[in-house]
């Protein structure tokens, strides 16, 4: 994992004058953990964003604060409403052999290789962020699964699939290994899905319309067999 560096400074403006901290390009922040009381910091607007994004809320970084690095990890970041700009970050400092508990994404890889594509069909992912737990050396940026084996709408990917690195754990000694996390759809229960949500289908819609369209063709074939023996019986008794 490659080091993610900060460097902080003391706050300098407090209260409401923190809005010309911003205007100046600022990001005000606060640090906690330790002993002592949550310190009041601040940092360039430009290398704190690049530190946000690479880092999340589940990446180690290290603060440098009056010269000395300090482990810690993002608990909040306040974005303004209208334009995402960020407004301020909490930090909590840890220790390198804590056990840190946090949500990492999961990351589908071979787009476009699996027979399932090949074939038409689409695959949607239902889960995005599986809650971990690691020492802060050993936590991933990110957990890999691949799409490359899938090949009919019956095939799916579930948390089962995931390879925890060493030291890795799920953060829910009871998760649930059958949890889906990537299905294979028809184009068209797909377009059906989407429709009846106005465009706006998720994974759950295409499957609950596949389920139904399931359910009305058992329907059916019950309805064809009961009628055929309706008919068969009434032949009888003539």
């Amino acid at each position: 994992m490659n080091e993610i560096l900060l460097k902080l400074d003391a706050r300098t403006l407090e209260g409401k004058q923190v809005i010309k901290l911003r205007e100046s390009g600022y990001v005000p922040s606060v640090v906690y953990g330790g002993q002592g009381k949550p310190i009041s910091m601040q940092s360039p607007l430009v290398e704190t964003a690049k530190v946000v994004r690479a880092a999340g809320k589940h990446t180690p970084i290290n603060l440098m604060i009056n010269g000395e690095k300090k482990l810690a990890i993002i608990k909040d970041i306040d974005l303004s409403p209208v334009g995402q700009k960020l407004r301020h970050i909490a930090f909590h400092t840890i220790n390198v052999n804590d056990i840190i508990t946090t949500e990492v994404p999961i990351v589908l890889i071979g787009q476009g290789e699996s027979a399932a594509e090949r074939a038409g069909l689409v695959i949607l992912q239902a889960i995005e962020m599986i809650e971990i737990k690691a020492k802060p050396a050993n936590l991933p940026e990110s957990l890999e699964l691949s799409i490359a084996h899938l090949e009919t709408a019956e095939d799916r990917i579930t948390v089962g699939d995931i390879k925890l690195p060493k030291g890795v754990e799920f953060a829910d000694v009871d998760q649930d290994v059958e949890l889906v996390i990537a299905n294979v759809y028809e184009p068209s229960a797909l377009q059906a899905a989407n429709e009846a949500a106005g465009g706006e289908a998720e994974a759950e819609d295409a499957a609950k319309v596949e389920a139904e369209n399931v359910e009305e063709g058992a329907l059916a074939d019950a309805k064809a067999d009961s009628d055929s023996a309706t008919q068969s019986d009434a032949e009888t008794k003539k």
